[in-house]
């Protein structure tokens, strides 16, 4: 899938957090850019995260790099948000 916009990203990315983390729909349609992620949801745990990253390498076409992944851009929905475009949209 070609990402053409930031506005696909986000969408992406919605998806990706209901498919891997079992979360409702309705749940991740209300993130916001402060909506804490990792350390706030039981369901975001360590073993979560490699499964979220693979999948948003899959869906958007990127290559995330071990040392590209900290506790910073797992913070919050805006945080993650804003990796990922950086990493489709180049």
């Amino acid at each position: 899938m070609a990402l053409t916009d930031a506005g696909d990203v986000d969408a992406t990315l919605r998806a990706v957090l209901v498919d891997v983390l079992g979360l409702p729909e309705e749940r991740v349609s209300g993130f916001t850019e402060a909506t804490p992620l990792f350390g706030a949801l039981p369901e975001f745990d360590s073993m979560a995260v490699a499964g979220l990253l693979t999948e948003l390498e899959d869906r958007l076409g990127i290559v995330i790099e071990d040392h590209e992944v900290d506790a910073d851009m797992l913070e919050s929905y805006g945080a993650l948000l804003t990796f990922a475009r950086a990493k489709a949209l180049r």
